[in-house]
């Protein structure tokens, strides 16, 4: 097999906008195992919000999450990376999440936990797309300041998360807008491309044996990256441009375009 490794996204790309995941896509994936390869979930999703799409696959390698911070393996809770943000960064990231107005909210991610300090729909709405437990501190000082991992600011439209955005830039940070109203604050350097290229080479995999596909602009690090590119037909216009090839549509079963583009290379030699 030309592309050992298929690493996916999972909203946008692999799961569809009502969260499930698209049948046509999970029958190709388990095919591609079958075949001897190996699948990759790199998500922006926790580690409690990823699993049960983890699980569905039956899969036991790693995980990328957080997009990039975390890398591990669900089925054993062991943990291969942790990058987090250092202690004055993640103090100046405190002081733009407790300037938030009632139109944005921010989580901070610590291990595979999610906390809060406001009580906010928007954070409810959150919790409950990504079916993830949210929890309640006093204050952010109640978290160790060297543990966190990740900050994201859920924004009640794009307007304000652009606005989130230009202040998030002039932080020591990585910013990924990971939806259109989420906005994440990683450590510096840290993404989907970084996790990617560390794990190949920690489990000595080349990265042109890796086909990556996705559909929103944090997938692009990951993208440029692997030996293939895909793009969700339906996914952002930077991620389109950005790509090897674009395939069809997320419902359309994306993922398992690539594969069928995989398999067809391989027999016919084209794809390297």
């Amino acid at each position: 097999m030309t592309y050992r490794w298929l690493v996916t996204d999972l909203d946008g790309t692999l799961v569809d906008r009502r969260l499930r995941m698209v049948p046509r896509s999970r029958e190709a994936l388990r095919r591609f195992r079958a075949g001897g390869g190996e699948v990759v979930i790199a998500t922006g999703r926790s580690r409690e919000s990823a699993a049960p799409y983890y699980a569905e696959l039956n899969l036991t390698g790693p995980a990328i999450l957080l997009n990039g911070a975390l890398i591990c393996d669900l089925s054993t809770g062991e943990v291969l990376l942790d990058r987090r943000l250092p202690a004055p960064v993640w103090a100046a990231a405190t002081e733009l999440l407790d300037a938030l107005d009632g139109d944005a909210a921010g989580v901070a991610f610590r291990g595979g936990q999610a906390f809060r300090v406001v009580t906010s729909p928007l954070i409810d709405a959150y919790a409950a797309r990504d079916r993830v437990t949210v929890e309640a501190v006093g204050d952010w000082s109640d978290l160790p300041p060297t543990e966190v991992s990740k900050a994201m600011i859920v924004c009640a439209s794009t307007a304000v998360a652009e606005r989130v955005t230009e202040k998030a830039a002039a932080l020591d940070v990585t910013v990924v807008v990971s939806e259109p109203t989420y906005v994440e604050l990683l450590p510096s350097g840290v993404d989907k491309g970084t996790a990617l290229t560390w794990l190949t080479g920690h489990w000595g995999v080349p990265l042109d044996q890796v086909a990556a596909v996705g559909d929103n602009p944090n997938d692009i690090p990951m993208l440029r990256v692997a030996g293939l590119g895909a793009a969700v037909g339906d996914g952002h216009p930077a991620v389109r441009a950005a790509a090897d090839v674009v395939v069809g549509g997320c419902d359309d079963g994306a993922v398992a375009d690539v594969i069928a583009q995989i398999l067809d290379g391989a027999e016919r030699g084209v794809l390297s």
